[in-house]
């Protein structure tokens, strides 16, 4: 993995530690909520991870989208389901998300060193 993803990842962790570290069950509850719902269900973990990427894409989060990529990646997603995965993000979310995957295909590179 790229200097560039485990600092991301670093930097990630150390932040959402700073927020859960308050006493905030509310917050403490949408972080629990998120976690499960990427687990394996009826859908495979790496599904709901492509299907976080893509929703993370159609919303133009650079840092959802970099941090979807490490998950598909180490789910094992290949370069063709990457593909089309991108591509419904794109037609969901239409030309303003091209600067977004322009990066997203950077990461992705840097991903599969």
């Amino acid at each position: 993995m790229s200097k560039r993803i485990d600092e991301f990842k670093k930097e990630r962790e150390r932040l959402n530690e700073a927020i859960l570290d308050r006493d905030n069950r509310n917050i403490q509850r949408f972080f629990a909520l998120d976690g499960a719902v990427y687990r394996e269900g009826a859908l495979s973990a790496k599904t709901k991870e492509l299907l976080g990427l893509v929703g993370s894409l159609v919303l133009r989060c650079d840092d959802c989208i970099t941090y979807h990529l490490a998950q598909v990646k180490e789910a094992g997603v290949t370069d063709e389901e990457f593909d089309e995965a991108i591509s419904i993000g794109l037609v969901v979310g239409g030309s303003i998300t091209i600067p977004h995957i322009r990066r997203a295909y950077q990461t992705w590179k840097e991903l599969s060193k």
